[in-house]
């Protein structure tokens, strides 16, 4: 007999019951962008405003992107550990309380631990969410949903690019560019409260009589016809200690479940993000250096942003037919040597700009297939925790990043050998990656290793069994 959570995996995809799943989860996944893509714009503001050293600009992202990697742990922790419902909605509402009273910071000081923790709040959105996410999604179509989460990311970054823009001649812009992130995440914060508990969840949590009324609810609202399954016993785990001790537990239980697959997630957030990152909160101040007027640099990196919407559209097209793999392999490494043609290219401005655009395109196609892939990678017990422990990992470098970039790897290196390295680095993930981890196209979720084939190639999905007229 089968279990619920293959019941789930195998339902049809709706918009009215899955796709809701999705869209209150990607608009989370926005407000996340909009928050990172503002540092770049408030780098060169906050800077005039309070007197900064470039050196000192770095901490504006800087605070912000460590921030968000301790609450990309700690809410990955408390989503494995009490639920993905309630983490959910907090991790929003902490965010933006914080954005609001930063709106209103009298100096840097004030202002750089606020985003701190307005980054703690937001930080655990992606872990969570696209845990949230994947374990309501049909498994047929589980690659295309995840990448196309990612398509929230161009759409924050985007608006945050294009809110930056309209606020520049008002006084205090800096400030009206937080405020206005505050209602609609207070809107969705409202709405996420009649989301349902992950059946995944709970059925590796043992709680049997919750489960089977979200599973048979998810049967009835999908249209299929009622079949019998069973719940498997649950995952045992130690819930002892305090919330510091539950996350190093949760860290020693990721490496401990396959040290080569965690090996994998972290080389891949660590160097794709320290690319993308590097670019998103210096952007603006780069093409200042170069000349550009304010306005200029500000659209430029809006276009930037805005083209990673078409990534996005490739990557969810694609993600399915050629794998996750694949994709990760291709235009991870192309995105970084597009960085580097814009570095060689600056001194032609119209060239620099389209070669500026195909980093925002490929880097937007190599994003979401990452982030769906390394979400695929752990078992449910593990998802939020896994994917919230790679993502801190990269936002606990790439924090340091926008400080060291503009402190020593742009004054010393100068852009075309910084991003050299750093694309370096994403080819030798992506070597890693290809050697290391398996394909997870097509497969069951908790069951991947089970559902590789000879060598650990993936097995296409099993077709769809004939429902049956029992009921639970």
């Amino acid at each position: 007999m089968r279990t619920g959570d293959q019941i789930v995996q195998d339902l049809p995809w709706r918009w009215r019951v899955q796709g809701k799943i999705f869209l209150i989860g990607g608009l989370g996944y926005m407000f996340d962008a909009w928050d990172v893509a503002l540092n770049g714009f408030l780098t060169p503001l906050i800077g005039a405003e309070f007197g900064l050293t470039p050196g000192q600009k770095g901490l504006v992202a800087t605070a912000n992107l460590i921030g968000m990697a301790v609450g990309a742990v700690a809410w990955g922790t408390v989503a494995d550990r009490i639920g993905r419902k309630r983490a959910f909605s907090v991790t929003l509402l902490v965010f933006a309380l914080f954005s609001v009273f930063g709106a209103f910071s009298p100096n840097i000081e004030i202002f750089l631990a606020l985003r701190f923790l307005a980054g703690v709040g937001l930080g655990g959105c992606i872990p969570v969410d696209y845990a949230i996410v994947s374990e309501f999604s049909p498994r047929r179509h589980r690659g295309r949903v995840l990448s196309a989460m990612d398509g929230w990311w161009p759409v924050g970054t985007t608006l945050a690019g294009v809110s930056a823009s309209a606020l520049l001649p008002v006084h205090g812009n800096w400030r009206w560019m937080l405020v206005l992130m505050i209602l609609p995440a207070l809107l969705l914060f409202w709405a996420r409260r009649n989301i349902p508990e992950s059946p995944l969840y709970l059925v590796r949590k043992g709680r049997e009589a919750e489960a089977r009324l979200v599973i048979d609810d998810l049967v009835r609202r999908t249209g299929v016809a009622p079949q019998s399954y069973t719940i498997p016993a649950p995952v045992i785990q130690d819930a002892r200690g305090g919330a510091a001790a539950a996350a190093f537990d949760q860290l020693r239980r990721v490496w401990a479940y396959n040290p080569r697959i965690t090996a994998v997630a972290w080389s891949l957030f660590i160097t794709v993000m320290l690319v993308y990152y590097a670019a998103l909160s210096w952007m603006p101040s780069i093409l200042k250096a170069q000349g550009f007027k304010e306005a200029a640099a500000f659209n430029s990196t809006a276009l930037m942003n805005a083209l990673g919407i078409v990534g996005v559209a490739l990557a969810v097209l694609l993600v399915d037919k050629v794998g996750r793999k694949r994709i990760v392999a291709i235009a991870g490494p192309l995105a970084a040597l597009t960085l580097v043609v814009f570095s060689l290219l600056l001194k032609t401005p119209t060239a620099a700009v389209v070669a500026l655009g195909a980093f925002g395109l490929f880097s937007l196609v190599v994003i979401p297939v990452m982030y769906a892939y390394v979400s695929e990678l752990y078992p449910t017990e593990l998802r939020a925790s896994g994917f919230g422990w790679a993502s801190s990992s990269s936002r606990a470098l790439t924090g340091f990043a926008p400080l060291l970039f503009g402190s020593v790897l742009w004054p010393v290196l100068g852009l075309p050998l910084t991003f050299t390295v750093l694309g370096t680095l994403v080819v030798a993930a992506v070597v890693f990656m290809m050697v290391a981890a398996p394909e997870t196209r097509g497969r069951e979720l908790d069951r991947i290793a089970d559902s590789a084939g000879p060598g650990g190639a993936a097995q296409e999905p099993l077709t769809e069994p004939a429902p049956s007229t029992k009921t639970p």
